[in-house]
């Protein structure tokens, strides 16, 4: 996996993390629902990632952490 990849899936796992905050906080639903959707993408895409490198099981974690 690319480091650069790698990088881009974090950041945009934050940046989901840092939406669902902010809808928590000010009671915005939708919001904190656009957050965990942009986490379960940056989790799938990084399960992508870790399958094309062969790593099964870190594609299978990213997978269900998209998933939950």
């Amino acid at each position: 996996m690319g480091l650069k990849d790698n990088l881009s899936n974090m950041a945009e796992e934050a940046k989901g993390k840092a939406q669902e905050a902010v809808g928590k906080a000010t009671g915005n639903e939708q919001k904190q629902a656009e957050g965990e959707a942009t986490q379960s993408d940056a989790n799938f895409k990084q399960a992508g990632e870790n399958l094309k490198d062969g790593d099964v099981k870190g594609a299978f974690n990213d997978t269900k952490d998209g998933l939950s």
